[in-house]
């Protein structure tokens, strides 16, 4: 808190009148359910995006990265949809959010540093647009609850930045608490806290950063979203969350990939369904199997996989994982590993880049930890 504060000031000529930490997330399973209303099983990561932050009497944000010199300036009248690009139109977006629900909000000193790596697919966009949402509001004068931050951050990256994203993110980033996995249905937006302790159970959890380039391309992403769309609407149900009768939905089908992208979504419901059973009775190692059957669905049904992210994932298993899987979007990003075999694990994961020429991945493990809050004062 102290480093983000002192930088504050360094960068803004005076200190911040509050400091906000907003985590990144994993998700343990339930990828692309989301946006079809159905369940995820995300937790929050131990690494966070800290954010130090004053009001402005003027109107005028002013936004700034501890790890870059340059710093993003503009009125109000230049925060328009479309208008900021790059990671400034999150924190910019915020303001012009807030002031479209009409909440009380004026200018903004802000700065922003992270030890969430970029591009990774751990969420650095939604923590960095929960804790300005955060800031904004207590700055203001406004109260919003956990699941209210939730809401306007997805608002930011669906109306201001352009990103058709589901709201697992920015919900895992601020309602995640410490030890647990956030078990939540995206329909009703009812959530329950999970057991998650992977050590008492003689586990871990390998995150690997494949250092693949993020092939997230929003029109990737996009297609994606629109096949289910469309195969609801075929299909005659609300969202693909209400497929019942999975063989009857494939036949009624006559798109080959809308069909495999209905079984993903279908089978993986299920999937994060029996995940909950499995912590809520303390057997998480049976977790394991889920995770690499999600990720053969992710790989071949709904095609979001990449060639660093399946060697991960093959390389982790030959040497003894429980299981392991693509996390995140996909089209690159971080293979989530759950394994009593770290370093076993690590290993041959390094070998099989180093055989297949791809640039060396980095890795860590993570524990379920608490979400967004305020640090100061």
């Amino acid at each position: 808190m102290g480093e983000v504060a002192g930088a504050f000031a360094s960068a803004f000529g005076y200190g911040p009148e509050g400091v906000w930490a907003a985590p990144g997330r994993i998700n343990l399973i339930g990828e692309h359910t989301d946006y079809n209303e159905g369940f995820v099983l995300p937790f929050a990561l131990p690494r966070t995006l800290t954010a130090a932050a004053a009001s402005r009497s003027d109107g005028r944000v002013r936004v700034r990265s501890g790890r870059s010199t340059q710093v993003f300036e503009a009125g109000p009248a230049d925060l328009a949809p479309g208008a900021v690009r790059g990671w400034a139109a999150y924190p910019a977006g915020v303001l012009w959010v807030l002031r479209e629900e009409g909440l009380p909000v004026g200018g903004l000193d802000l700065l922003v540093d992270s030890t969430i790596p970029t591009g990774a697919g751990l969420s650095s966009s939604a923590a960095l647009t929960c804790a300005t949402v955060m800031a904004a509001a207590s700055l203001y004068g406004t109260v919003l609850d956990p699941s209210e931050v939730a809401r306007l951050a997805q608002r930011v990256e669906n109306d201001f930045v352009g990103v058709p994203c589901g709201i697992l993110d920015q919900s895992a980033s601020m309602l995640s608490t410490e030890g647990h996995a956030l078990f939540m249905d995206t329909r009703t937006m009812a959530v329950e806290q999970v057991p998650f302790d992977p050590p008492a159970a003689g586990l871990s959890v390998l995150v690997v950063d494949t250092r693949a380039p993020h092939r997230l391309v929003e029109g990737h992403y996009a297609e994606r979203r629109r096949s289910c769309e469309r195969a609801a609407r075929a299909l005659g149900v609300p969202a693909l969350r209400d497929v019942d009768d999975l063989p009857g939905a494939l036949a009624a089908l006559p798109d080959e990939v809308l069909r495999r992208r209905v079984r993903h979504v279908v089978a993986e419901n299920a999937r994060v369904l029996r995940a909950v059973e499995l912590l809520r009775s303390g057997r998480p190692r049976e977790v394991g199997p889920l995770l690499t059957a999600s990720h053969v669905s992710l790989r071949d049904d709904y095609e979001v996989s990449v060639p660093e992210v399946d060697t991960a994932v093959d390389a982790a298993l030959s040497a003894g994982a429980a299981g392991a899987r693509i996390t995140g979007g996909g089209f690159g990003g971080c293979v989530i590993v759950l394994t009593d075999r770290v370093e076993a694990c690590a290993r041959s994961i390094r070998l099989a880049y180093r055989e297949r020429g791809f640039a060396p991945p980095s890795l860590f493990t993570a524990l379920p930890s608490a979400g967004a809050r305020r640090l100061y004062p």
